[in-house]
C-alpha cells in the first residue's frame, strides 16, 4: 500500500512558497505539529495503516479546505513504533519537545508514558484505549481516552448479549479470547465484576502475539469448554486467526462478539462469507456519504495529495481515524476560543480535550452527524462515554444491527475510583485536582 507519509509531503505548497520568498518568521510559526506514535510495520500494521491513513487525511483536507484551524496549519508527522512497547517510548521521548499531543497507540505504550504526562505536560489522547481509568479526569489529569473506555465496550457487549437483560446470564458460561498483552487483559477487572455480580462465569484464554496466526489450541479449549458466548479482544492477526477457527469449528458467529479494534473490514475481508454473522461494538459508524467524508475524498484523495488502499475509503477504521483526528482539532478550537490565541501549547490543548462539546449541532457544523453519538468531556470525565452500537459482518461489510448502546455507570464508575486511586498511590506523590468539584 502506498503513503505519503513525511512532513514534507503534508505540508501545504505555501509553506515551500513562503520559505523560498524568504517569508517573516511570524508566517512559520503559525502550525501547530501533531504527531502520532503510528505502527505502519509489525504484526499489527493492517489495523494501523487505515488508521493512520484517516488521521492524517483529515487533517490534509483541513489544510486544503480551509488553510488549516483559524489560520494555523496543521503539521501532522509519524513516529513508527511497530506497535513496540520500547520503540514507543523512545518515540515519545523524541516527539515530546515538538508535539502538542502524544498518541500512542497502544496501551502498552500508553501505560509507559503514563508517568510521565504530570511531569512533561503534554495531554496523551488515547481514543476508545490505553488504561480505562485514564476516564477520571480528577486523577489522571492529562490523560484522554474519549469517546469511550474498554470497561465501557464490555459493559456494553454485556448489555447487548443479555438483550438489557443482565439477569439472563446467570449460570452462563463467557470466554474472554484475548490478546496476551496489556490491551487484551483490559476489560478482565469489570467483567470479572459483572461475573460476581450476575452469576456467569468468565473464563480468559489468552493469545500470544507468537499464536495469533495459530490458535487450534485455544479453540480446542472453546469447543471443551462449550460456552455460551466468546467475547474477543484481538488486534491485527489475531481477528482473522479467530474467525478463520471459529468457522472450522462451527462456532455460532452470532455469539462471537469483539471490541472496536476486532471489527476491521481488511481483516473480516480475508474470511468472507465464512465470517458472516460476527459481531462488533463500535463507538463509530462508517458514513462515507457525510460531508466530512466528501471534502476529504475531493481535497486529499481526488486530488492525490495522499493515498490509500482500494476500498479503504469505506472502511470503520479509516473513518475511525477521521474521527479521532477531530477530537484533537477540536480540542485545539476550544483552546483557541478560550484563551484567545491562534497557536496554542500543550498546556493549552489539555484545557481544550477537558473541554470538548460535540453535540448533535456541533457534529453537524463539522460534517460528522451519523459517524459518532454526542458526547462532551469535563474535569471528571475524560472519556465522555458516548456509547456505540453494535455492527455486524455480512459476508461484505460491516452493518450496524443495533440501537444506540450506553455503558453502566454504575458498574464502571466504582472501579474506575478504585483503580485510579490505586494508581495514583502506586506512583506517589501523584497530583490530584482538587479543584475540580463536578
Amino acid at each position: 500500500m502506498k503513503t505519503l507519509m513525511r512532513k514534507s509531503a503534508l505540508l501545504p505548497a505555501v509553506f515551500a512558497l513562503a520559505a523560498a520568498l524568504g517569508a517573516s518568521p511570524a508566517l512559520a510559526e503559525d502550525a501547530v505539529n501533531v504527531t502520532n506514535l503510528s505502527y505502519r510495520t509489525g504484526p499489527f500494521a493492517a489495523t494501523g495503516t487505515p488508521l493512520m491513513n484517516g488521521q492524517r487525511d483529515y487533517m490534509l483536507m483541513l489544510n486544503e479546505r480551509d488553510g488549516g484551524v483559524n489560520g494555523v496549519k496543521l503539521v501532522y508527522d509519524e513516529c513508527e513504533t511497530g506497535y513496540n512497547t520500547e520503540k514507543g517510548a523512545e518515540c515519545y521521548e523524541k516527539t515530546k519537545g515538538s508535539s502538542i499531543v502524544t498518541q500512542p497507540w497502544s496501551t502498552g505504550i500508553t501505560l509507559q508514558v503514563l508517568p510521565k504526562s504530570n511531569v512533561d505536560k503534554i495531554p496523551i489522547l488515547a481514543p476508545g484505549y490505553g488504561f480505562s481509568p485514564m476516564s477520571d479526569g480528577k486523577v489522571f489529569q492529562w490523560a484522554f481516552n474519549p469517546p469511550a473506555s474498554y470497561w465501557d465496550g464490555a459493559s456494553m457487549i454485556l448489555k447487548n448479549i443479555s438483550e438489557g437483560n443482565l439477569d439472563s446470564l446467570k449460570g452462563k458460561k463467557i470466554v474472554l479470547l484475548h490478546l496476551d498483552a496489556p490491551y487484551g487483559k483490559e476489560p478482565i477487572p469489570l467483567l470479572q465484576a459483572y461475573a460476581e455480580k450476575y452469576g456467569f462465569t468468565l473464563l480468559p484464554i489468552p493469545v500470544g502475539v507468537k499464536e495469533m496466526q495459530n490458535q487450534s489450541a485455544q479453540w480446542l479449549q472453546i469447543r471443551r469448554e462449550r460456552p455460551d458466548f466468546v467475547l474477543m479482544w484481538g488486534w491485527g492477526a489475531m481477528n482473522v486467526g479467530a474467525v478463520t477457527e471459529a468457522a472450522k469449528t462451527k462456532f455460532p458467529m452470532d455469539k462471537f462478539v469483539g471490541i472496536w479494534w476486532s471489527g476491521h473490514d481488511g481483516d473480516m475481508k480475508s474470511v468472507g462469507e465464512a465470517g458472516k454473522g460476527y459481531r462488533s461494538i463500535s463507538w463509530s459508524l462508517p458514513h462515507s456519504e457525510s460531508s466530512v467524508m466528501q471534502d476529504i475524498k475531493k481535497y486529499v484523495l481526488d486530488a492525490k495529495k495522499a493515498e490509500i488502499g482500494e476500498g479503504e475509503f469505506d472502511w470503520v477504521f479509516y473513518q475511525r481515524g477521521v474521527l479521532i483526528s477531530m477530537f484533537t482539532v477540536e480540542g485545539i478550537k476550544a483552546a483557541q476560543a478560550h484563551f484567545n490565541t491562534k497557536v496554542v501549547s500543550a498546556e493549552q490543548l489539555r484545557w481544550g480535550l477537558e473541554n470538548l462539546k460535540l453535540d448533535e449541532a456541533a457534529l453537524k457544523a463539522i460534517g460528522m452527524d451519523g459517524m459518532i453519538a454526542p458526547f462532551s468531556t469535563a474535569c471528571n470525565n475524560h472519556a465522555g462515554h458516548a456509547g456505540g452500537w453494535m455492527l455486524q459482518w455480512d459476508g461484505a461489510k460491516f452493518v450496524k444491527v443495533s440501537d444506540h448502546i450506553t455503558a453502566d455507570a454504575e458498574m464502571i464508575d466504582p472501579l474506575v475510583q478504585t483503580e485510579a486511586k490505586k494508581y495514583a498511590e502506586a506512583n506517589a506523590p501523584w497530583p490530584i485536582n482538587e479543584e475540580c468539584k463536578m
